[in-house]
């Protein structure tokens, strides 16, 4: 009996693409050969069958074909009642391109699905090697060198394992994309980020070479979760052309203020006795400026906002400019009141 492809991720032969993805990224974490160093060719064995399963399930066309005739059949047995239409259709995780055709009335004589290296599917759906899990480092890596911590993982294409087929394409992605994780002040005020990046280069001889280099990233105040970063050609280069890295910056929660576009928010709680009666507080903005909250004219309601111009995120693309600071006035109301206090209130608000 052929494999069963299903049975191997641990989905339901209805799963969706989500689902797969979600059942092979659980399941090749668990068994990648670098976490199992104890038992490495049993490791090895269920890591390919579960990226195996996992190229052929998430193809539409090879998945059909699985379907119908299993996995001999989708390999290059000649399925009941003939062969395959004739034609191809591209195949997933490396990108080999699996042609089909039909071999005359009766049988079929065709290519069939030759699965791809794992690790090519694995840095596919990963962004890389094991590197910023603890792994031998397979790609170029990061390193937050003003940290001095590295957690932003590793890229590039895998290697290590010997593909099973014979129509493996060790082709490059043509950019490799990482976080660039800032703190909403970093944003405000802007910094510079330098990230160690540990590349890969081949050789024409086939022998790969590590290099170091740091990257610098200048962090101009204003800038919002989103905004790319690119560094072209500093990625890996297996023989294919260097990759670019694009960082994505993303922003940190804070927690005090939250932005909204140009805007900064954020809440003020008040006493009762300061909403009727007035107040003054301080208010310690991302510039590190303290500024005074003030109201003294008039009550204030549960819920009630007051923007202040020019408070808010420096704008990037009109430097000098803000958005504004929009503060959100909470009422904190005692939990009882003794008697004579409800007689005193009675008192004050019946004049």
């Amino acid at each position: 009996m052929g494999k069963d492809y299903y049975a191997i991720l641990g989905v339901g032969k209805d799963a969706s693409n989500e689902e797969l993805k979600k059942a092979y990224r659980k399941l090749a974490l668990k068994w990648h050969p670098d976490r199992n160093k104890d038992n490495t060719e049993a490791a090895d064995k269920k890591f390919k069958d579960i990226s195996e399963a996992y190229e052929a399930l998430s193809d539409k066309d090879k998945r059909h074909i699985y379907d119908q005739y299993g996995e001999e059949g989708l390999k290059g047995g000649a399925p009941p009642g003939g062969g395959f239409p004739g034609g191809g259709f591209p195949g997933g995780g490396g990108g080999t391109t699996f042609s089909f055709s039909s071999g005359g009335p009766g049988g079929g004589s065709f290519g069939g699905f030759n699965p791809s290296n794992p690790e090519d599917i694995f840095a596919q759906l990963f962004g890389g090697g094991l590197s910023g899990m603890g792994g031998r480092g397979q790609g170029a890596q990061f390193m937050d060198v003003d940290n001095g911590m590295g957690g932003m993982g590793g890229f590039g294409l895998g290697g290590g394992h010997g593909g099973h087929g014979n129509n493996i394409s060790a082709r490059r992605p043509q950019e490799v994309t990482r976080p660039l994780a800032c703190t909403l002040e970093e944003l405000y005020n802007g910094c510079t980020k330098k990230l160690k990046v540990t590349r890969r280069t081949r050789s024409a001889a086939g022998n790969i070479t590590p290099s170091e280099k740091v990257l610098q990233v200048n962090v101009k105040p204003g800038w919002k979760a989103g905004t790319k970063i690119r560094f072209n050609k500093e990625g890996d280069n297996m023989g294919h052309g260097a990759q670019d890295i694009v960082f994505v910056v993303e922003e940190k929660p804070h927690s005090m203020f939250k932005r909204d576009g140009d805007d900064l928010k954020v809440d003020v709680t008040l006493t009762l006795d300061e909403a009727l009666c007035g107040f003054k507080k301080p208010l310690q903005l991302l510039s590190g400026k303290s500024i005074f909250v003030s109201n003294s004219n008039s009550v204030v309601q549960p819920g009630q906002t007051s923007r202040m111009l020019n408070y808010g995120m420096p704008i990037s693309k009109h430097p000098g400019k803000h958005g504004a600071l929009v503060i959100t006035y909470n009422v904190k109301f005692p939990t009882t009141l003794s008697l004579s206090q409800k007689e005193k209130i009675r008192e004050a608000l019946a004049e």
